[in-house]
């Protein structure tokens, strides 16, 4: 692989050790994807910023990133949401001594590397159309709104790959930047009325829910969506985009709205793609109905919370027209039960046009910079949240902050604000919520296994002899994996409540969260990580970590390893002179089936 002079520069040193370390994961992804050439980059997006996703691994790696000084960034680059509104610390009410020291001190760190604290987890949302042209942007919603509704391209990318690209300009030719990749492979079809933005975002929640581990998605869900073609507003196609990367869903298309899908058309339909549709799904409006049903508030609700992504300047007036209602007659919403959370640009908007005015009069919390899944939630106050959000119920129900959260329309959820008697009643348990179970198609195995693969480039050499810990489920690092003892913690998954310290981890990729390398690393700077780790699919969450920090990584075996290897199989994985990676079962578990 021929690399660009300047990257070999950076990767020479010469341009100093901070940019050498982004170019040495640029070089290694490329070389793991088998991408063929570098391509440079407009602008870069980092995620990664709140102390409760990036954790003591995002601290430790900043901190020995910026001590070795030099250059930071070599594009423009933009930072994610933190943690909490600096400026309304009083009424967020936190709970947490140090938090606003730890945020401000990961804020400044990335400002030292040139990094512009925009604080913002809508870098889409400028009011103005984006350029077209090749990003590499960390946050999943962004992701798939940019490859969805604009020009711009992206991969899913990493906290650490989009800061290693932002340091060097650089990134990988591959993935989703190539016409060939950007195909969609599942067919859906809805039939169910939309008429609020928490329809849409259901909606796009629920589509990546039905995935199947079978299907063949290495890019992840990728669907054309039919029935939706009497147009979208900015907040519809933004809340559809954002639920539908709750799993992993990069970008999507919907028929007579968005561009056209790179499919010929057969009749009057599209064309089926080469290899058939991995799965054609029926949204109607049982379906919907059911959703909603499970999702209402039951018993009392403590907070509401709206904006999940950053709230639109729509989204702010939709709220506000909801709030102006009630005020007119009267009431005020007590003890500030409703936050609304939006980034700079929008908060100077709504200010000019009212609307923070009429929502702050009426005893709403208008935060900026923060976002309702980073923020830590003082638990002596908030037990039950309500939001609007599907992205905002994924993710706080989590280990995040693992705080039942429900979800109703705008009207819905600023009616809660108002009167706390609405949904009288104890507060939901989150052991009693509904919750997506993923399908495994593992079988027993008890023939030999010696499986051929490929490594790092910065890792020639390696031995690794362990138990193997798999599934051929995604694993989701952010709030689905306990930071501070390794185990998976998510109900339904076939490794709920294992830790992975000390294994051979082999899973297909990481799903969820672009912060997802933090977690891991955190885990590897306490001695809570694996010790190795094998994907089926390339990964450029788990990818990332394991070449900064030296944790043995393979991926590309013929076959694949989640289905050839035991879980609790003894297993060599070794890679000689920087050959090939052989994965090898040396002694199989028990069968207890």
């Amino acid at each position: 692989m021929d690399l660009p002079a300047r990257l070999q520069a950076q990767l020479d040193g010469e341009e100093g050790p901070t940019r050498q370390k982004g170019a040495r994961l640029v070089v290694d992804l490329a070389l793991t994807a088998g991408a063929s050439s570098f391509v440079e980059v407009k602008d870069s997006h980092v995620s990664g910023v709140s102390v409760i996703t990036g954790g003591d691994g995002l601290i430790r790696f900043l901190e020995d990133l910026t001590e070795d000084g030099g250059p930071g960034v070599s594009i423009p680059t933009t930072l994610n949401s933190a943690g909490c509104d600096a400026d309304r610390m009083e009424e967020m009410d936190l709970g947490r001594e140090g938090f606003l020291e730890a945020q401000l001190g990961i804020v400044d760190a990335y400002s030292k590397l040139g990094i512009r604290p925009t604080l913002s987890c809508t870098p889409y949302d400028r009011g103005h159309e984006m350029e077209e042209g090749i990003a590499c942007w960390a946050e999943s919603n962004a992701v798939c709104y940019a490859n969805s509704w604009t020009k711009m391209r992206t991969n899913r990318e990493s906290g650490l790959s989009a800061l290693a690209t932002a340091l060097t300009g650089f990134a990988p030719r591959w993935g989703l930047h190539l016409d060939e990749h950007r195909l969609p492979n599942i067919r859906v079809e809805v039939t169910a009325t939309l008429s609020t933005l928490a329809d849409y975002s259901i909606l796009g929640d629920w589509i990546g829910a039905q995935a199947q581990p079978g299907w063949s998605m290495p890019w992840g869900p990728m669907p054309l969506i039919m029935g939706l073609e009497l147009g979208m507003t900015f907040a519809e196609r933004k809340a559809l985009t954002a639920a539908a990367a709750n799993y992993g869903t990069p970008m999507l298309w919907v028929n007579g709205i968005s561009a056209d899908p790179p499919l010929g058309r057969d009749g009057d339909g599209w064309a089926e793609p080469e290899g058939g549709w991995q799965g054609t799904l029926v949204f109607d409006d049982d379906a919907l109905t059911k959703r909603k049903e499970e999702l209402a508030p039951k018993g009392t609700v403590d907070l509401v919370v709206i904006g999940c992504p950053q709230a639109s300047l729509e989204e702010i007036r939709l709220t506000a027209a909801a709030v102006r209602a009630h005020a007119e007659m009267g009431s005020r919403i007590p003890n500030g039960r409703l936050w609304m959370f939006t980034s700079k640009e929008n908060h100077a908007l709504a200010a000019a046009d009212g609307s923070l005015a009429l929502l702050e009069e009426s005893g709403a919390v208008v935060l900026k910079d923060t976002c309702p899944e980073v923020t830590p939630y003082n638990r002596k106050r908030f037990n039950h949240l309500l939001t609007n959000s599907m992205k905002a119920e994924h993710y706080l129900t989590s280990g995040l902050n693992r705080i039942p959260t429900s979800v109703a329309d705008i009207q819905t959820c600023v009616a809660h604000a108002f009167d706390a008697a609405l949904s009288e009643g104890p507060r939901p348990n989150l052991g009693d919520r509904a919750h997506h179970v993923p399908q495994s198609n593992v079988a027993f195995q008890d023939s030999t296994c010696d499986l051929t693969g490929a490594g790092l480039s910065s890792q020639p050499t390696f031995r690794v002899v362990g138990r193997a810990m798999v599934t051929d489920v995604p694993i989701t690092y952010l709030g689905y994996v306990d930071r501070d003892t390794g185990e998976i913690d998510e109900r339904g998954h076939p490794l709920d409540g294992r830790p992975i310290e000390g294994k051979v981890l082999i899973y297909p990729k990481g799903s969820g969260s672009t912060v997802a390398p933090y977690v891991l690393m955190g885990l590897m700077y306490r001695g809570r990580g694996p010790t190795a780790i094998v994907n089926r699919d390339v990964c450029p969450l788990s990818l990332p970590a394991a070449s900064l920090l030296g944790l043995p990584y393979a991926h590309g075996f013929g076959e694949d390893p989640c289905l050839a290897v035991n879980d609790g199989d003894l297993v060599e994985v070794i890679r000689e002179a920087g050959g090939e990676v052989h994965l090898r079962v040396l002694e199989r578990a028990e069968h207890n089936g």
